[in-house]
């Protein structure tokens, strides 16, 4: 179990593997690369996903993923969350798929006789979203007491007979399966071996190296498959690894690296593949995250929607944003730098990488101006005091 790297040159392996070391080209090639792009609904600022895929493609606009979903490139299912696949992962949905339609549970119990409706119209009218179903029950509740068409559109995706062909307004539009997977995609369900060599592959692609905890993440069940799975593929030369603090992690074999360090700053999204495995975050980047969205407001120390600040391969603080959407100022409302972070004044290489990606990431949310509303950085409040143009 000897290893070929230094910690800093896995941090930058995995770095490099989430593509962020070099620029990808397109919408497919990224969500493959990263083999899943959560989706998430808050929009205080641009949404989770195409903050991830902005992060990784100069020039994004959100419009590039409503086109790669458009052309049959990439489709939408669950993850470990709601996520955007790539496509050629097709037919490694239709396990989670084929438990659904043997009684498997999704969030309730499904009402066969309002898919049968629902699956009617759509087979009659096209495409449909909920809110094209009539509800006569009087006011919706919370989010688990959808209305009853809404209840069966997502019982009929998640068992794959309806898919995603686009979204408005952030609500899924349904068609049938049938109708919308393109032509040549494999429908062949895969084994329960396939499956988590499927899982492997794809996370020590993705993320360079891996424990059997860290591949079987959020799926139930299945880490001792995954941990034997691991040893067998070790013992025939597939996957080599190493120890550290008495855990084994894999890796390809042919792992290189190849994509060197810039002075570059990256603002993270809660939600960004590198930074969803929070243990795994502290323990190799030394950098204890969480999303407070969901801490009440007197109890957060950052601030409701904070971007993880990412200096060369050095976490180095957070920023809390929202945008004004109105007068197209992007707020920063709470600048947040690590402890020993620039303690002895500017750092003028951080400066100037960090306007570069406000002024990106200001872009990219449709503000032409910025303002730095509260730091825990004297200099940077002096710097950044006047409103700043992009």
């Amino acid at each position: 179990m000897s290893n070929p790297f230094s910690p800093r040159e896995w941090l930058q392996l995995t770095m490099q593997q989430q593509g962020l070391l070099q620029p990808q080209t397109s919408v497919a090639e990224t969500i493959s690369r990263l083999s899943y792009v959560q989706i998430d609904s808050i929009n205080v600022v641009e949404r989770a996903h195409h903050h991830v895929l902005h992060s990784r493609m100069p020039g994004y606009q959100p419009k590039m993923l409503d086109s790669a979903l458009a052309k049959g490139e990439i489709f939408e299912y669950w993850s470990h969350a709601a996520a955007y696949l790539p496509i050629a992962d097709y037919r490694f949905s239709l396990q989670r798929k084929q438990q659904l339609q043997n009684g498997g549970k999704h969030w309730f119990e499904p009402d066969d006789k309002v898919m049968q409706e629902v699956r009617a119209r759509i087979l009659a009218e096209g495409p449909l979203k909920a809110s094209d179903f009539e509800h006569s029950e009087g006011k919706n509740g919370a989010w688990w007491d959808w209305k009853p068409a809404k209840k069966a559109l997502e019982q009929l995706f998640m068992r794959g007979e309806l898919m995603v062909v686009r979204r408005e307004k952030f609500q899924k539009v349904y068609d049938l399966t049938a109708r919308v997977l393109p032509q040549g995609i494999n429908t062949e369900a895969p084994t329960e071996a396939e499956f988590i060599r499927y899982l492997i592959d794809r996370y020590l692609y993705a993320h360079a190296f891996g424990t059997a905890a860290q591949i079987a993440y959020l799926r139930k069940g299945l880490k001792s498959a995954v941990a034997q799975e691991l040893v067998e593929m070790h013992s025939q030369g597939l996957l080599a690894s190493f120890k550290v603090a008495g855990q084994s992690y894999f890796y390809h074999c042919a792992l290189q690296l190849n994509a060197p360090l810039s002075n570059k700053v990256w603002l993270l999204n809660p939600f960004d593949n590198l930074l969803i495995q929070r243990q795994r975050l502290k323990q190799w980047f030394d950098f204890d995250y969480q999303i407070e969205v969901y801490v009440p407001a007197e109890k957060r120390r950052y601030g409701y929607y904070s971007l993880a600040i990412l200096w060369r391969d050095t976490f180095v603080g957070r920023v809390d944003v929202k945008a004004d959407r109105q007068t197209g100022i992007l707020l920063l409302q709470q600048l947040t730098l690590e402890e020993g972070v620039m303690v002895n004044g500017l750092d003028e290489d951080f400066c100037a990488a960090f306007d570069i990606a406000i002024k990106e990431y200001a872009c990219f949310n449709s503000c032409d101006r910025w303002k730095l509303v509260k730091a825990n950085h004297k200099g940077l409040k002096q710097k950044y005091a006047r409103q700043q143009k992009c």
